[in-house]
């Protein structure tokens, strides 16, 4: 098949934590209310790309990788949080292959804005498994949550394993695993769409939990090695950030990149803000030139 820049359409998500950032700020075109995810690269069942430019413009992503598409690692998000998120963590890959049949989650944000004074969880504060059950339990987990104020451009890297949760007003780039598995430890006994709360998984939650140091996270953020450009160089992905004039080389694997501002060209193809493109493993060398702001992501 003949290898291009390709643009993909994303995928919306409609969840109660949703807001219109996504529609206003990226020119996302839907009629969702509460959009509160754009799946800018997705070979997914519940989720599928379809390429709008060049010779297989309609075509569904997963056609055009015929068997590439078969566990195809990565899944990479816009999300808008105009409500705080549930408190959650993710398994690894074991855990999640034996009780769920799928891979497991880690990812990382990239903070595209934030109101002033947004925060997000990002681990514990203090851990211990029978106080965490009860606390979950009885709605005063929020006591033992680490909670970090984040600001444009910040970077949280999360392994599986990690309590998270992002917080209202904050609108973040997120490049994860190509998995949906995730254990809701807290909720704010709200309800979901359906009026009645959202399921927790406390027990399951507790299985895969790791009370990671920053310097533990650090060590799997870096662990194929470390480079200034470099967001995260993981053993599932490498991710770098960018500006303006580039050259996207697709030696090793595919490429995705993700424009966070600007407009300009790609290739022989315009680009602008909130586009997504998908460079194929073995497409020629591609220019990229213009005022740019990008994200760049490859598999591992």
């Amino acid at each position: 098949m003949n290898k291009y820049p390709i643009k993909l359409k994303p995928v919306f998500k409609e969840i109660i934590w949703g807001g219109d950032k996504l529609k206003k700020e990226f020119g996302k075109e839907c009629d969702l209310t509460k959009l509160a995810e754009s799946w800018e690269l997705t070979v997914r069942h519940d989720g599928m790309n379809i390429i709008e430019n060049g010779e297989y413009a309609g075509m569904p992503l997963s056609e055009y990788l015929g068997e590439k598409a078969n566990g195809f690692p990565l899944l990479i998000k816009l999300i808008d949080a105009c409500d705080k998120l549930s408190i959650q963590v993710h398994p690894n890959d074991e855990y999640a292959k034996t009780n769920e049949g799928e891979y497991g989650k880690t990812e990382m944000w990239y903070i595209v804005d934030a109101l002033p004074g947004a925060k997000l969880v990002y681990g514990l504060s203090s851990y211990d498994k029978e106080t965490f059950r009860r606390a979950a339990l009885d709605g005063t987990l929020e006591k033992y949550l680490n909670y970090v104020e984040v600001h444009k451009g910040d970077v949280f890297f999360i392994p599986s394993g990690c309590v998270h949760a992002i917080g209202a007003g904050i609108l973040i780039a997120e490049i994860q695993q190509s998995s949906n598995v995730t254990y809701r430890v807290y909720d704010y006994n709200r309800p979901g769409a359906d009026g009645k709360p959202r399921p927790l998984h406390v027990e399951k939650a507790l299985d895969v939990i790791v009370n990671y140091s920053e310097n533990d996270i650090n060590k799997i953020r870096y662990e194929d090695g470390y480079d200034e450009k470099y967001l995260a160089n993981c053993k599932y992905f490498k991710v770098s950030h960018l500006y303006n004039n580039c050259v996207i080389k697709a030696e090793k694997s595919f490429v995705h990149v993700l424009c966070l501002d600007g407009y300009g060209k790609i290739g022989e193809y315009p680009i602008k803000k909130g586009d997504s493109y998908f460079i194929p493993c073995g497409c020629p060398d591609t220019p990229v030139s213009g005022e740019l702001e990008i994200i760049t992501s490859e598999a591992k």
